[in-house]
């Protein structure tokens, strides 16, 4: 059994990935500062990685502006490289977005800065890329303003927070870990469809009006428009699709 401290443990996909060590029997330290961690201070750091044998870093910041979120990504990366390395922890996964290497601004962008800081770092590290999550769609609809929900009708291939936590722990427990020299892992959901039309799905059970937009104005919205942020050819594809996870919601 191995000791895993999960940074972000508390937020949407951190709750999936200590749900998924938990029942498949790993020892399990949440760390956000709900649980007394904050791993930008570094307050309580050093006790949750005493005797940790892997970080899983899904710790995100709550905004799309860049320049906070690459400050965000900066302190984190070296705060959990630095306190694992006196720790003795063996290495660092970390969660992405597929497409990053695309980006050249915003939240994605960041993110970008974030693998580069990760792999740079004193730790070995691992990094899963995942598309948009089904969970982000119920977000764009809390966000609206009004009874009409305007949402970008950009191309995208939704996959469940916990399909991505699944491979996340995967990934991190392979004791050989990736093949050197092969891309870095992705994975995304079975089904292409424009975040539209998803939120229009959403949207009739929530009797919200929903109607796409060409998405001017957000961050790299051509590069989207044109497929920059679908999966490669080497991505898993796992389900469940929007509408099954849709049905199985309370």
């Amino acid at each position: 059994m191995s000791k895993f401290a999960v940074a972000g443990a508390t937020g949407r996909l951190g709750r999936h990935v200590v749900d998924v060590l938990t029942e498949r029997g790993h020892q399990v330290v949440p760390m956000s500062r709900a649980t007394g961690v904050d791993i930008i201070t570094g307050d309580g750091l050093a006790e949750a990685l005493t005797g940790a044998d892997v970080i899983i870093d899904v710790a995100s910041w709550h905004a799309s502006d860049q320049e906070a979120a690459t400050e965000f990504f900066r302190t984190s990366a070296r705060n959990l490289h630095e306190a694992g390395q006196r720790a003795g922890v063996a290495q660092i996964t970390m969660a992405s977005i597929i497409g990053v290497d695309n980006a050249t601004a915003g939240f994605v962008a960041a993110k970008k800065v974030h693998e580069e800081l990760v792999l740079s770092g004193p730790l070995p590290a691992r990094i899963l890329r995942a598309a948009q999550f089904h969970e982000f769609v119920t977000q764009l609809l809390d966000w609206r303003q009004g009874d009409v929900a305007y949402i970008p009708a950009l191309p995208t291939q939704l996959v469940a927070c916990r399909t991505v936590a699944e491979e996340l722990v995967d990934l991190a427990t392979d004791p050989g870990g990736p093949t050197p020299g092969t891309p870095i892992p992705e994975i995304a959901g079975p089904r292409r469809e424009t975040m539209a039309q998803a939120a229009q799905l959403l949207g009739a059970r929530r009797g919200i009006k929903v109607v796409g937009v060409d998405g001017s104005g957000m961050p790299d919205a051509d590069i989207a428009a044109n497929g920059g942020f679908l999966p490669s050819p080497h991505a898993k594809l796992a389900g469940p699709t929007f509408q099954e996870w849709l049905d199985a919601q309370p």
